[in-house]
């Protein structure tokens, strides 16, 4: 049997465990409400938001730890297998949350969901650089990252409706179930990579082939990956780790926090939260597909990875940056807070997908998936000690200053691809 585009089937299957990976990933702050929220793991586990702090970065922690174990752990067994014991461990991860008694237990599963949740991201990067030429690996990141925007906007109203109906604890187990049931279909299609599957066709492999770089065209089965301290003697790996610092609590800023923010400032109950915290991820899908749209259409037209993936960066940037102080100045109620959010997001995910696929096009695919885990620890930190900040600044200022932090982060991200990946090509 062979079929034709089976690349996109399985960047279809990735699309498809991010979607899960966010409404796993979302649920505890979308139930966590308050103390004066009836049915609210904090009334019913009588914890504060101090408490979600500290939650919130014990995942973070394990994220950053999980991002860099996973790179190597999929350049080391493959996509294939690295995804099943990704999933697998949070799919149960997340079904143990329904068993949790207080802060020691949240924080075990947590921990686990984190460090199992953070191998989506360089396996991703991975499997679009074994899967799709060059051209087209923007766009196949894209799709990826839409797959965390529309679980971040199926997962408010979902979550909240189960919660309504079942309970914080059963909602647990309905969705930890998801991914367990996802490893089936994975390992019937993804069978092996595109040089040996057998469904492929000749013509799908020819084009897929052609168009890697040349770092894949020199990989054969035997070679090596580098190390991490060989990767980071190019100067242009650098723009990877410090462009995703930067860039990275923009994102985690709105996914941890915006749940609370609107608990806090318009005194919304979980159902309302449900209604709104939705809206800001339909702008970040879309963003998430014109990004690698516009990225692969200045490739196919000049010729230059180099000049695709920096104009499509600095345009998202520069919506990034207007959005940021929208939100300062502007979003003093509740519909137009989620409006300008929607078109933040839009603008990181019409960024992010670009710079998460430099490591695809710096290295080969034996070393892709280190220099992305990498760059998704780095980029993890910075959130941590946004984490732990928040709390304490939300409590003396307000949320403004936050929102005016991360906007100065933004030419930094921008600018530090600039200055490290002078030409964005091929270097090991």
């Amino acid at each position: 049997m062979k079929v034709k585009g089976l690349r996109w089937a399985i960047i279809a299957l990735i699309f498809l465990a991010t979607v899960i990976n966010y409404i796993d990933r979302s649920a505890l702050s979308i139930m966590w409400g308050g103390q004066d929220v009836d049915g609210s793991i904090a009334q019913a586990l009588d914890l504060t938001k101090n408490d979600y702090a500290l939650i919130l970065n014990i995942f973070m922690v394990f994220y950053a730890l999980g991002q860099l174990f996973s790179g190597k752990l999929f350049d080391k067994v493959g996509t294939r297998i690295g995804y099943v014991i990704s999933i697998g461990v949070w799919a149960l991860s997340s079904f143990m949350h329904s068993t949790v008694r207080g802060i020691l237990s949240i924080g075990i599963f947590r921990s686990l969901l984190g460090i199992s949740e953070a191998g989506n991201w360089p396996g991703a990067v991975k499997s679009n650089a074994e899967w799709f030429p060059v051209k087209e690996r923007a766009i196949a990141q894209g799709l990826f990252n839409a797959g965390a925007s529309i679980g971040s906007v199926i997962a408010p109203p979902f979550i909240a409706a189960l919660f309504v109906g079942l309970g914080w604890r059963t909602t647990f187990m309905v969705i930890g179930s998801f991914g367990l049931l996802w490893i089936i279909p994975w390992l019937l299609i993804n069978k092996a990579g595109p040089k040996k599957h057998p469904w492929i066709t000749d013509e799908e492999r020819k084009y897929i082939t052609d168009g890697q770089n040349e770092a894949d065209k020199k990989e054969d089965e035997n070679s090596k990956g580098l190390s991490l301290k060989e990767i980071l003697s190019h100067r242009e790996s650098w723009a990877v780790v410090v462009s995703r610092f930067f860039m990275e609590p923009i994102w985690w800023l709105f996914v941890g926090w915006m749940p609370i923010y609107l608990f806090d400032v318009y005194g919304f109950d979980v159902k309302e939260v449900g209604m709104f915290a939705w809206v800001p991820y339909v702008g970040a899908a879309v963003g998430s597909i014109a990004g690698g749209f516009v990225s692969g259409r200045i490739i196919s037209k000049t010729g230059s990875v180099n000049k695709g993936r920096k104009t499509t960066i600095v345009i998202g940037g520069i919506i990034m940056v207007l959005g940021l102080i929208a939100t300062v100045l502007y979003g003093n109620t509740a519909l137009r807070f989620v409006l300008i959010v929607c078109a933040v997001l839009f603008g990181f995910q019409f960024a992010i997908g670009n710079v998460q696929t430099l490591p695809s096009d710096l290295f080969g695919g034996k070393s892709v998936g280190s220099l992305a885990g990498l760059g998704g620890m780095i980029g993890v930190f910075s959130v941590i000690v946004m984490n732990f900040l928040v709390p304490r600044v939300v409590e003396s200022f307000g949320y403004n200053p936050i929102f005016v932090v991360i906007a100065l982060f933004v030419p930094l991200a921008v600018g530090a691809i600039y200055f490290f990946a002078r030409q964005i090509k091929s270097v090991g």
